[in-house]
């Protein structure tokens, strides 16, 4: 069935201010763009959208999907604006948790508290006697209680993994707060997730991202809910029929060799296999990101890298072995470094990109060896705002040339796509698009953080068109509205490029089409 898009305004992101009127879909495919007058005989069927305005379906470059939905079901912590309030909710859920069950939430971020408070295993011990695990936003961090802290066999004479770190009080003793590698010693007591656990989360989580205006995404979740097999048939069952919607999965390295070897069956187009995905380092919200020079506020401390350039070169090789591509996560200028001496030592295969993940710490020389290789990278515009004004005492003045230096990396050519890296933070993308403008709050009022790295509104909607395409590769087949493009579109009913910008974050999502079908509407 053919069918006549009309009455909006359709960017088709084809080149700045482009515009067309009305697009006949069919198949899935976008058949033909033009004039309503033009385009109307040739249409079994008519849908106007009443004045509003049309954009390609948004993408979100960097996600976790099942994490997301998790985060729904689960205590969410992020909107906690003080230590009293995150204890509030902590004590008000309580007394919904089964006797013995374990304790989760997440989203905390003492950033947003104005005593920088993080609780103890002794506060969280006078919430419950239940094992309590509740992550931090950046998901490098959790705080436990001392029932989790005995499960999990951690005590004074507990020494730190290789990959984490076990925070001690004066006396040595585990304040509860985990980073890195030491969360697994807690993670790994957690339940297997069954499949209708983790179906139940994605179909949460879809149905959210629809409602936001999200189309598809590149999510990383599998390696992270028992055997992999469980996530991907969770994929393949979830997404299409019902529930259209695009992912890109990255795949961990801790089940990468064992999926190339099953050869497991995507359900294409809804579910597409992605690169091999590993950590180099952490973050800047718990001092974990692995820097070249020592943070400024914690001069004995340069970050923690979770693998050894051993494991490193390793996984690169494995990578390459079975043809593949690799997403690496860099947030520091060191882990960057190390990820590049590994790439040209191990070069992509042909036609491939590697992904480099964050890439927040830069260098001027290790800009330059970017240029000269096939990588795409994601960025999350959200973490501006997120992490201004403290990230300036993390890293000194001195650093913040190439910090989150979206605007350079545009400018230099790189493929850049931006993602929310939800549930870090919101995945709405008119909520990146606005950071991205910005580099601020909307609640905010200043020149923004950084404001040289600011971008124009149409390289801002791109990251979340037409660059989050390319990244997967999909450069002539999504992102923009063209003939033979997928016919992804999200309604919008405000224009991003002519609305007060501040008020980005605030337009209504009307419509979510994916593949020609309305996902999401407004009127239901």
């Amino acid at each position: 069935m053919t069918t006549i898009w009309f009455n909006a305004l359709f960017y088709t992101m084809q080149n700045e201010g482009h515009t067309i009127d009305a697009l006949l879909t069919n198949d899935g495919k976008i058949l033909a763009t033009g004039s309503y007058d033009e385009l109307k005989n040739q249409a079994d069927t008519q849908i106007d959208l009443q004045g509003a305005f049309v954009y390609p379906g948004f993408i979100d470059n960097h996600m976790h999907m099942i994490g997301q939905g998790e985060k729904l079901l689960r205590l969410d912590l992020s909107n906690t604006t003080s230590s009293e309030h995150m204890m509030e909710l902590l004590l008000n859920a309580y007394k919904d948790l089964p006797e013995d069950e374990w304790f989760i939430g997440e989203g905390w971020d003492e950033n947003n508290f104005p005593d920088k408070k993080i609780f103890t295993r002794y506060e969280l011990d006078a919430v419950t006697d239940s094992p309590m695990l509740l992550k931090r936003t950046c998901w490098h961090a959790a705080i436990v209680n001392s029932k989790a802290l005995e499960l999990a066999g951690i005590t004074k004479e507990t020494p730190d993994p290789d990959d984490g770190i076990i925070e001690r009080d004066h006396n040595g003793e585990p304040t509860g707060l985990l980073k890195e590698g030491a969360m697994q010693l807690v993670l790994q007591l957690l339940p297997t997730p069954t499949e209708d656990y983790v179906t139940k989360a994605l179909e949460t989580s879809v149905d959210h991202l629809l409602s936001v205006g999200l189309t598809g995404v590149v999510t990383d979740d599998l390696g992270y809910y028992g055997h992999y097999q469980t996530p991907l048939k969770a994929f393949n069952n979830v997404l299409g029929g019902d529930r259209k919607f695009r992912a890109h999965l990255l795949c961990h390295v801790s089940v990468f060799s064992d999926l190339m070897e099953d050869h497991m069956l995507y359900n294409t187009p809804w579910v597409e296999p992605g690169e091999m995905k590993f950590f180099i380092d952490g973050a800047f919200g718990g001092s974990t990101a692995l820097l070249s020079e020592p943070y400024t506020d914690e001069p004995d401390n340069v970050g923690t890298a979770v693998l050894t350039d051993e494991e490193i070169d390793n996984y690169v090789k494995m990578a390459r072995h079975y043809g593949e591509a690799v997403a690496i996560h860099v947030i520091g200028d060191l882990a960057v470094e190390k990820a590049l001496d590994v790439i040209e030592k191990y070069p992509a295969p042909a036609g491939k990109k590697d992904r480099f993940i964050h890439v927040i710490l830069l260098r001027d020389d290790l800009v330059e060896r970017m240029q000269r290789l096939p990588i795409v990278l994601d960025i999350q515009p959200a973490f501006v705002p997120s992490d201004f004004p403290w990230v300036r005492d993390r890293l000194g003045e001195d650093r913040l040339d190439w910090a989150y230096a979206w605007k350079k990396l545009l400018t230099k050519g790189f493929i850049c796509g931006g993602g929310s890296d939800a549930p870090i933070e919101d995945p709405n993308p008119l909520l990146g698009i606005h950071a991205a403008i910005t580099r601020r709050l909307c609640t905010e009022q200043h020149e923004g953080y950084l404001p040289d790295e600011k971008l124009s509104r149409y390289e801002a909607v791109q990251l979340f068109t037409s660059g989050a395409a390319a990244t997967i590769g999909k450069m002539h087949s999504r992102g923009k509205l063209s003939v033979g493009f997928d016919a992804d579109f999200t309604v919008l009913k405000d224009n991003v490029f002519t609305i007060d910008v501040d008020q980005i974050t605030e337009i209504q999502v009307e419509k979510t089409i994916v593949a020609g079908e309305i996902m999401y509407t407004t009127n239901t």
